[in-house]
């Protein structure tokens, strides 16, 4: 009998299209794999000829970059955690607001008299809090994630309303604070860019690498295929919204580290961005492929995207609808794939 974990290399298919293994089929599965994330590579570089042409002075500059690249590490980290929850075929839609409840209760006074450490265990431990009520809500509780992760947005924003009453937390620990300095940066690289690296690391191995990662493919796939194969599914299911809680919490504190600040508003619309990058990276909204790299990439193109309209002074709506055109080609692009690989 083939056994599950045989589908879990990245950009694996569905597995409710698996055959047993084909030596000719891995191949071209392999071979669209890169021809994606080639593409993304290209969609980047012609995001950065335009931004090199319609501002030369200020996109290439260095401090330009930096920016991007911090920017995009926020967002990358909850991303990372959400492409585990898509490829088991659920779906977390509070992400943002668990970004926003962690990074208001890690800067509240309390909190901030136990300095560095105290902040940063406070944003961890909230979005784990968070991800085992979803995971235990949805795995246990047998809620549909979209109707239990959307009951945790709205509940975790009521929450960060009312611990902030719609102030903003200014941090005064100076620890912090220094992370964002320019006299922090590890060759030229920010801190923060360099935790979003050992996230994505760790993730890629997880995925890629590891029993876990074969079975959250597994899960993603068929379900009740990975049950009768002797995978707790159940159990599954509340890790992998643990470790997006995790990495929402890692996201909270580095937001508090670039804003120096704790704000109910903060991580708005994370959600959508996470899942808009993972599913351009080649993440399947179905379940049961993923791919660390793609997702990444995802990230750096709608980061970047946003960096050139906000230095082309172009309106916020005119960005969304780009965003959203991207999207929608990427599910088209998705879908016209897995028609072909079922051929």
């Amino acid at each position: 009998m083939t056994q599950p974990a045989s589908a879990a290399q990245q950009d694996a298919p569905p597995t409710t299209a698996r055959t047993p293994d084909k030596p000719g089929r891995r191949r071209p599965l392999g071979l669209r794999a890169d021809v994606r994330n080639l593409s993304l590579l290209g969609v980047l570089a012609v995001l950065v000829a335009v931004g090199g042409i319609t501002r030369p002075d200020q996109f290439l500059d260095t401090s330009n970059l930096q920016l991007v690249l911090t920017q995009a590490s926020v967002i990358g980290v909850v991303t990372v955690g959400m492409t585990f929850v898509i490829t088991s075929g659920g779906i977390d839609l509070s992400v943002g607001a668990i970004v926003a409840l962690a990074s208001v209760w890690a800067t509240t006074v309390a909190t901030q008299e136990y300095g560095f450490a105290g902040i940063l265990f406070t944003a961890v431990v909230v979005g784990l809090g968070c991800g085992l009520v979803n995971g235990l809500l949805i795995a246990y509780g047998g809620m549909v994630p979209f109707i239990a992760t959307l009951a945790m947005l709205a509940s975790a924003r009521g929450l960060a309303l009312q611990i902030t009453d719609g102030r903003t937390q200014i941090v005064g620990v100076q620890s912090v604070l220094d992370l964002g300095v320019p006299d922090a940066y590890v060759l030229g690289i920010p801190p923060l860019v360099l935790v979003f690296a050992a996230v994505t690391a760790v993730g890629w191995l997880l995925l890629n690498r590891t029993t876990f990662g074969r079975r959250t493919v597994a899960v993603g796939g068929n379900a009740e295929a990975a049950r009768l194969a002797g995978i707790d599914v159940r159990r599954q299911r509340l890790y992998l919204y643990l470790l997006s809680g995790l990495c929402c919490g890692i996201a909270a504190f580095l937001l508090i580290v670039l804003a120096g600040s704790g704000q109910n508003t903060n991580g708005n619309l994370y959600e959508l961005d996470a899942i808009a990058a993972a599913i351009i990276g080649g993440t399947l909204l179905s379940g049961g492929r993923g791919t660390i790299v793609g997702s990444v990439l995802g990230v750096l193109v709608f980061t970047t995207i946003t960096n050139i309209f906000a230095l082309n002074n172009l309106q916020s709506d005119v960005q969304q609808i780009a965003k959203g055109a991207i999207i929608v080609a990427a599910v088209l692009v998705q879908r016209r794939t897995a028609r072909g690989g079922e051929g």
